[in-house]
C-alpha cells in the first residue's frame, strides 16, 4: 500500500489531499503543529470513512520535521509521496514590509519544504522511487500585485522545485509543482493585511484586493486540488507542472507570451477601467462583478 505525507493538513488543501488520498486506498500521515488542530481533520476522513493518522510536525523547525518523517517511517516502513503543503500568505508592497515578515514567510514556505524533502529523500532515494509534490501557486508564476513576501517566497519555490526536479530524476523520483490559482480555503480570510503606511499603495491593493474577490465569485475548491495532485502523482505522463482553481490555466499560460515592458506598463496604468480592460486582454480574465 502507498504512503504519503502530507504537511499542513489540518486545513484546506492539505486536509483535503490527505483525505482523498485516504479514500483513494492510500495510508496517509497528516502533520501538523499540535494535534489539537486536528479536529476538522478526523471529522472530514471519519465522514469519508477512513483514517488519516495525525503526525505533530513544525516545517520551521529541523527537529520537529526530523523527528515526524522518522515516526511515520519506523511506523509504515515507506514514504512514497511527500506533499510539501504548510504554507502562509504575506501581502504587503516592499517599501513598506518589515524584513522580518519575508524570513517569516520564507521560512514556512521555502525551508519548510527544504527541511521536509531532506528527511525523506535519503529514503526514497534508497528505494529508486517516490514523489516530491511541492504546493506553490500562481504567484509562483506572476508576480501578483502587492504580495511581495508571498510572491517572493513562491518564486523561490518554482526554481528550488525546478532545480530539484533534475537533482532527483537520475535516481526515479518525481517532483511536482502545483500552481492553484484562488481556492475557496481559509488562507483568505486571514491574509487581509495591507501595510500601507504612506498612503501611496492604496491603487496596488485595492488591485489585489479586487483580484481575489474576482477570483472568490467562483473559485477553485481544496477537493479539485486534491484530485490534481492525485493525478500527478500516479500518472504515466509525468509533467513538472501542474494549475488548477480560478485563473490558474489562464495566469499561468499568459505570462509566458506577456513581454516584461508589457507587465511593467500594466502596472502604471492609473485609470481603473483601463487596467481591468487591459488586464484581460492580456491573461484572458476579466476582473470585477
Amino acid at each position: 500500500m502507498n504512503v504519503a505525507v502530507v504537511t499542513g493538513s489540518n486545513s484546506g488543501i492539505g486536509r483535503s489531499a490527505a483525505v482523498d488520498l485516504a479514500s483513494k486506498g492510500w495510508t496517509v500521515y497528516g502533520t501538523m503543529r499540535s494535534l489539537d488542530k486536528g479536529e476538522k481533520l478526523a471529522a472530514m476522513a471519519a465522514e469519508a470513512g477512513v483514517a488519516v493518522h495525525p503526525v505533530v510536525c513544525d516545517v520551521t523547525d529541523t527537529v520537529s520535521v526530523n523527528r515526524a518523517m522518522s515516526e511515520v517511517l519506523a511506523e509504515a516502513g515507506r514514504i512514497d509521496v511527500l506533499v510539501n503543503n504548510a504554507g502562509i500568505g504575506g501581502n504587503g508592497v516592499l517599501e513598506e514590509t518589515p524584513v522580518e515578515d519575508y524570513t517569516e514567510v520564507f521560512d514556512v514556505n521555502v525551508s519548510g519544504i527544504v527541511r521536509c524533502a531532506q528527511a525523506v529523500i535519503p529514503h526514497m532515494r534508497e528505494r529508486g522511487s517516490g514523489s516530491i509534490v511541492n504546493i506553490s501557486s500562481v504567484a509562483g508564476r506572476i508576480a501578483a500585485i502587492a504580495q511581495s513576501p508571498y510572491v517572493a517566497s513562491k518564486w523561490a519555490v518554482e526554481g528550488l522545485s525546478e532545480g530539484l526536479a533534475q537533482e532527483l530524476a537520475p535516481f526515479g523520483i518525481r517532483v511536482v509543482i502545483i500552481e492553484p490559482g484562488i481556492v475557496k480555503t481559509a488562507i483568505m480570510a486571514k491574509n487581509g493585511a495591507a501595510p500601507n503606511e504612506s498612503g501611496a499603495y492604496d491603487m496596488a491593493y485595492q488591485r489585489m484586493f479586487n483580484f481575489y474577490a474576482t477570483g472568490l465569485q467562483n473559485p477553485g475548491l481544496p477537493a479539485e486540488v486534491a484530485d490534481v495532485i492525485h493525478e500527478a502523482v500516479t500518472t504515466d505522463e509525468y509533467r513538472l507542472r501542474w494549475t488548477c482553481g480560478w485563473g490558474g490555466e489562464e495566469l499561468c499560460t499568459n505570462r509566458a507570451k506577456v513581454s516584461d515592458e508589457d507587465w511593467v506598463a500594466l502596472g502604471a496604468i492609473e485609470d481603473d477601467a483601463e487596467y481591468t480592460k487591459r488586464f484581460s486582454e492580456l491573461f484572458g480574465l476579466h476582473l470585477g462583478a
